[in-house]
């Protein structure tokens, strides 16, 4: 566990660091698109549906764009 936090926190890019990362920024990704679509259509469709749609649709963009950050970074280190 020790091992698993340094790594973090120091940067290194591995299997197990990315899939933590890429797992808090999916969860944040739901939070701020249930928040985006009750702002934009919370009037309009009712909070409950426009929360909903935007915690379905908010990881769509963020999830491919994460990976390919993390892919990125990768081989820029090697």
């Amino acid at each position: 566990m020790i091992d698993l936090l340094s790594s973090l926190v120091s940067g290194d890019i591995n299997l197990i660091t990315s899939l933590i990362w890429l797992a808090i920024a999916a969860g944040l990704s739901i939070v701020g698109g249930a928040i985006g679509g009750v702002l934009l259509a919370g009037k309009d469709l009712g909070y409950e549906l426009a929360a909903m749609t935007g915690g379905l649709l908010g990881p769509a963009g963020v999830i491919p764009a994460i990976f390919f950050g993390l892919v990125v970074l990768n081989l820029l280190k090697n």
